[in-house]
């Protein structure tokens, strides 16, 4: 009898060592706040998700309140503690308490486990637990140094939306987990973003290293809609929606609506028809077409690790997204992609912001000779629009300056012209990159700017392309027709205006009296 039992023992032993989850639902117990320690029953989705974290290293999950998540994931560590040695899991929260909550967890289930399956403690805290094999788990609150420790076997990031300084950790992480180790971020949503959010969504379009898995508060076989609409009462509307539909466009403070953000990546965003250039960042949707015309309008990086040089091509009628670059590249460099680009599509008018090294670009192009460069009055009160061609163009008097100047005068002004474009959805935006940005582009203390570790830099080159846009070239449409009628009553005067073929469509020139100058730009 004694033998029959030790080999149904050493079968069970195999058994749970091959699966988690029959380990966990055979013979672990959990907490209940009611009815106590009880079994842990594992629902169908749960079983699900075991399964993913034995197939993937990386798992990200987007998941309701209240689903058990995060009690799987501390039976998923209890049962790789027990049948494996050596393996280090570190628990990260928002606070050290939370954190803590999970590694409890574990020891419950740790201590209600039979004696033929317990394995033997030399070290058993609130805060850590060890196994006589080498296993641990540990808990810490969050902090850049967090995850600045011996390998990893797994990293836990529990309700990792609301985690302080997550991008740091995960930086840090990273390292830990180079020998084999495995990731579980999980959290409910909170606004856009964050790390959280940024990492599902890359997971979600594959690309990054997460497997997603998303945990609907439908997947709870016990819930149905009355428990919904109570959610809404007990938590409120936004709130019960983030927190149990997995809403991530409840909160937040965008500049740009994430309900547009999310309809425009579904409606309009698609992959490019090419990706051009040594690095491939030049993403095209449309080819130039000879009978449109377009603008270039370009931010210059600072060519550190923490900026990008950016560009987009708009046609201007539709107001249709049609390439983009976002890459790092020299200022020279970048000056003559910028005029290739913009030669390419029909001399579109060039728009680069001048500040700071933005010059070096612009200085390229002036060199270049390119014949349709943007110009601004160097007094930021209007912008004129009749010169928008070259530097030989211009007088002093008029302290026109090639570029556009992005100031504490124009930055609301620009900000503001693309939230309204946006909110009147005036513009077809292709590039998911541009999308991502724009979800992170936020109001801190009523400014416009990209949250902490992300960067801005698409979006404030589409700004200053939608601002010219609606208004330098606005007001060269408007002014077109008048310039025309008074060129013709000008013809009048003899001396003054010239035309040697007397025909009244071809160029104009003015006759300084040493040579004579086109004054086709004016038109």
């Amino acid at each position: 009898m004694a033998e029959q039992i030790k080999e149904v023992i050493k079968q069970e032993y195999v058994k749970c060592a091959q699966d988690p989850a029959y380990f966990m639902q055979k013979y672990c117990m959990i907490q209940h706040p009611i009815r106590g320690k009880i079994p842990f029953e594992l629902y169908d989705f749960q079983d699900k998700v075991v399964k993913e974290f034995q197939e993937h290293r990386m798992n990200v999950i987007l998941k309701a309140r209240q689903l058990g998540i995060s009690t799987l994931t501390a039976g998923y560590s209890l049962w790789m503690m027990t049948f494996q040695q050596d393996k280090n899991i570190l628990v990260i929260a928002t606070k050290q308490e939370v954190a803590k909550n999970l590694v409890t967890k574990v020891r419950v289930m740790h201590a209600n486990l039979p004696s033929w399956l317990k394995q033997r403690c030399v070290e058993d805290n609130k805060l850590n637990l060890r196994y006589r094999n080498g296993s641990q788990i540990k808990a810490v609150s969050s902090g850049p140094e967090a995850a600045r420790s011996e390998a990893l076997s797994l990293l836990i990031l529990d309700e990792a939306a609301f985690i302080d300084k997550i991008d740091d950790i995960w930086t840090a992480a990273q390292s830990t987990l180079t020998t084999g180790g495995q990731c579980i971020a999980l959290s409910t949503p909170n606004g856009v973003g964050n790390w959280f959010h940024k990492t599902w969504v890359e997971a979600e379009e594959g690309r990054g290293l997460f497997n997603p898995i998303k945990l609907h508060w439908t997947v709870h076989p016990d819930r149905e809609e009355n428990w919904r609409k109570e959610q809404d009462t007990l938590l409120g509307i936004g709130s019960a929606a983030q927190e149990c539909d997995c809403d991530f466009l409840t909160s937040g403070t965008g500049v740009i609506d994430a309900t547009l953000l999310e309809n425009l990546r579904k409606n309009h965003c698609k992959d490019p028809l090419e990706k051009r250039g040594i690095d491939s960042n030049m993403w095209v949707w449309e080819s130039a077409n000879y009978n449109k015309d377009y603008i270039v309008c370009a931010d210059v990086g600072r060519g550190d690790s923490a900026d990008y040089s950016a560009f987009h091509i708009i046609e201007l009628e539709s107001l249709t997204q049609v390439a983009e670059y976002k890459g790092r590249i020299n200022t020279k460099d970048f000056g003559n992609m910028l005029v290739s680009v913009a030669t390419e599509y029909n001399d579109a008018l060039l728009i680069v912001e001048n500040n700071n090294i933005g010059w070096a670009t612009i200085q390229q192009i002036i060199d270049r000779d390119y014949p349709n460069l943007f110009y601004t009055s160097k007094d930021l009160q209007y912008v004129d629009v009749q010169h928008q061609v070259t530097n030989k163009h211009y007088s002093e008097e008029r302290k026109m300056v090639a570029g556009f100047s992005t100031t504490s005068k124009t930055r609301p002004l620009i900000i503001s012209k693309l939230e309204e474009f946006f909110r009147e959805e005036s513009v077809v935006v292709r590039s998911n990159r541009l999308i991502d940005e724009l979800q992170t582009f936020v109001y801190i203390n009523n400014r416009a700017e990209a949250m902490r570790g992300y960067n801005d830099d698409l979006v404030m080159s589409f700004a200053i392309g939608l601002w010219v846009r609606d208004t330098a070239l606005r007001l060269r449409t408007q002014g077109v027709e008048l310039t025309k009628k008074t060129l013709t009553k000008m013809m009048d005067n003899e001396g003054l205006y010239t035309n040697d073929d007397v025909n009244k469509n071809d160029s104009w020139e003015w006759d300084t009296g040493k040579e004579k100058e086109s004054l086709d730009w004016l038109l």
